[in-house]
């Protein structure tokens, strides 16, 4: 299969790539998103901590600043147009020692720099008052109103919706397996047949000096994987915490997080581990019990709550902390490589800079007039659920409460789900206390037919 016509080709469907794909539709491009999994979000994007950054402790003058605020604000511009989800919770910067004491000065002047000026010191009682189960060693903290938590899958999946809806198109199980520069066009050869495009942008993550290589003959960059693992604890769990708990950042990490989610969770990570591997982010029993333990020192009362889940990301970290950016106009290509934790919220920032890079590559682009919004499902529990709607609707997943017309719904449409982790992300079945133990037998049949490889197939390759 040979496909010609399309003015940019997007190689990566993460957060990242979703939100160029979207970008460069809505600006009236042919579009074409080239992902080597069965699903978007199965990289880098499947697992971080959700939380939308303000930016009030990135590098001053930085991409990553920029890119961070401006997708931060276009976020809150279209979040009611796709039905997307916020969770207000404000963020909490607590410290425990004098040094951490003396160094919140120091990052609320970072923050008015960076143009976030609504922070404010708290003393202990106000830290108290606020969080009334943290330990009480606690010595004061830095408030920052305006970090609040997202759905951190819906959010990406409501991107790449609205870019194939609006005439994009998105090609799975489609690994770039050679590129080739032919006059004005690259000639794409994937899993999936060969792609013509007059542009290429590089959002492949984890593979992203990889692909620059394949294309260019050589990387600017080098991506170092960092995992980071995860404790998700119980839904009771959440009532013992209202803010984002932020720790003072250190040189190498900003250190564990603890924070709600919309899911009706609280969470505790990420870790920072270098590995070579890039395909694999396995838990590790001592780290998981290392955040446990260091919840409940923060906590106390999260000490003998039970834990719902564990998980582990890999984040695309490079030699240098910052934004890896290349372009190269005259051939067409452009890198956003190396993003790490802050690409969620920068996603969409990250977007237009590359439109704003990539347009005068191709003349004659008109922005789309009368684009469709189309709306994701809500997974959130803050606000009203399938399963809170009126009619004869089986609740399939008691522990997420996910219903059969959710499963179904995720099945059809232009992005419909091809394997489990798809239809996790996107309803959240098997993903609560029982981690699919009650109802894994339901959804195999009610997936049967829509998965690249059967679910029952599926868990004996796991087991076997």
């Amino acid at each position: 299969m040979v496909e010609a016509g399309y003015d940019v080709a997007v190689v990566g469907a993460g957060v990242v790539g979703c939100a160029v794909a979207r970008r460069f539709v809505l600006g009236g491009a042919r579009v074409l998103l080239l992902e080597k999994e069965s699903d978007l979000l199965a990289g880098v994007s499947r697992a971080n901590s959700a939380i939308l950054h303000t930016g009030f402790d990135a590098p001053g003058g930085s991409l990553e600043l920029a890119c961070m605020q401006r997708g931060y604000a276009e976020y809150l511009e279209i979040a009611d147009a796709l039905n997307l989800a916020l969770l207000e919770t404000g963020a909490l910067l607590a410290a425990w020692n004098d040094a951490e004491l003396e160094r919140l000065a120091q990052l609320q002047a970072q923050a008015r720099a960076n143009g976030v000026a609504d922070l404010r010191r708290l003393d202990r009682a106000e830290v108290l008052a606020l969080e009334p189960h943290l330990a009480p060693s606690v010595l004061g903290g830095l408030l920052v109103p305006r970090e609040h938590v997202i759905d951190p899958w819906s959010a990406p999946l409501a991107y790449l919706r609205q870019a194939v809806e609006n005439g994009g198109r998105a090609v799975f199980d489609a690994a770039l397996l050679a590129a080739e520069r032919v006059g004005a066009q690259w000639r794409l050869r994937t899993a999936q047949g060969e792609f013509h495009a007059s542009c290429v942008i590089n959002c492949a993550g984890l593979w992203g000096d990889r692909v620059e290589e394949m294309l260019l003959g050589n990387a600017s960059f080098q991506i170092r994987p960092r995992k980071g693992q995860f404790v998700v604890f119980d839904k009771a769990a959440s009532a013992f915490l209202r803010s984002i708990l932020l720790p003072v950042p250190g040189e190498r990490s900003k250190g564990v997080v603890l924070a709600r989610t919309v899911f009706g969770n609280l969470l505790v990570g990420p870790t920072a581990e270098e590995q070579e591997e890039r395909s694999r982010a396995p838990v590790e029993r001592a780290v998981l019990q290392q955040l446990v333990d260091k919840a409940g020192q923060l906590v106390p009362a999260l000490r003998g709550v039970p834990v719902t889940a564990v998980y582990a990301g890999l984040r695309p970290a490079s030699e240098n902390s910052a934004y890896r950016l290349r372009l190269e106009a005259d051939a067409g290509y452009l890198a956003l490589g190396a993003i790490r934790s802050t690409g969620l919220t920068a996603a969409l920032g990250l977007a237009a800079h590359a439109f704003d890079l990539i347009a005068p590559c191709l003349p004659g682009l008109a922005p789309l007039e009368n684009p469709l919004w189309p709306r994701v499902p809500n997974l959130a529990e803050h606000r009203p659920r399938d399963w809170e709607q009126p009619g004869d609707n089986e609740i399939v997943c008691h522990c997420e409460r996910v219903t059969r017309r959710e499963i179904e719904a995720a099945f059809t449409g232009c992005l419909p789900a091809r394997d489990l982790g798809g239809l996790k992300r996107r309803t959240r079945v098997c993903m609560g206390r029982c981690q699919g133990f009650y109802c894994a037998a339901r959804v195999a049949e009610l997936s049967a037919g829509h998965f690249c490889v059967p679910l029952a197939v599926a868990q004996r390759g796991a087991h076997g």
